[in-house]
């Protein structure tokens, strides 16, 4: 379904991905991890279109879309939960989740949508009249998961679901998106819960320096020493 070869990414003078390939098929879940400052970020944002890839190409469905606006990427079903959420404040959960159908136009096709939403994030139904501001991390966590699902999207990525969020909280956000896997969405996941994510994916990669270091089935790395004594020591 998706595949990224030899992406170079650049932010100003940095170059900040170097000659990165990874692939997703039909129905799979795969992680991102690495260092802060390894590239995953720019990465996923690139296969967004936030930021211009420099060279190489990127595919989705068997087209190039690394030409395409953002706008384009999400009408053919790639949709981002950035990093930082990047939600509207002042607007409430419901308004939120209504822009991620900005480009649907059927009101029963969008009720449908929030219902799902509502039904994988039962703590948004009871919120869908309270300004973003006032929730709490979790909270718009799943408001940002929820937008991005609220797309229809067939490709899902999330960069680092679980950021500054308390450890019940990290399981409640990773029990839904065991569920959204179950709606045979694709997923790219980056996350610095290296143990989580490696448990949640079926395939990953590790970023070091803009560049692949490592990449294998999760289950094998979640036991490859050069993965536990770099991310998971002490855990």
């Amino acid at each position: 379904m998706f595949e990224a070869a030899s992406v170079y990414v650049r932010r100003g003078p940095l170059e900040v991905v170097r000659n990165v390939s990874l692939k997703a098929a039909a129905g799979q879940v795969v992680s991102v991890i690495g260092t802060n400052g390894a590239g995953k970020s720019s990465l996923m944002l690139a296969i967004a279109g936030l930021l211009q890839v420099a060279s190489g190409e990127i595919r989705f469905e068997g087209d190039r879309i690394d030409g395409l606006p953002p706008e384009e990427r999400s009408r053919r079903g790639v949709a981002l939960v950035p990093e930082g959420r990047w939600l509207f404040a002042d607007l409430t959960v419901e308004e939120n989740l209504r822009l991620g159908a900005f480009d649907r136009t059927r009101r029963g096709a969008i009720a449908e949508s929030l219902d799902r939403v509502y039904g994988l994030f039962p703590k948004l139904a009871d919120r869908r009249s309270q300004v973003v501001s006032t929730l709490s991390g979790g909270e718009q966590q799943m408001t940002s998961i929820g937008r991005a699902l609220m797309t229809k999207p067939m490709l899902l990525i999330l960069d680092e679901p679980s950021i500054g969020l308390a450890p019940v909280v990290v399981e409640q956000v990773f029990d839904a998106l065991r569920a959204i896997v179950g709606l045979g969405l694709t997923i790219i996941v980056v996350e610095q819960n290296v143990e989580e994510a490696l448990r949640f994916s079926t395939y990953a990669y590790v970023l070091a320096n803009g560049r692949v270091s490592l990449e294998g089935p999760a289950a094998e790395l979640l036991r490859d020493e050069r993965v536990t004594g770099a991310y998971l020591k002490g855990e």
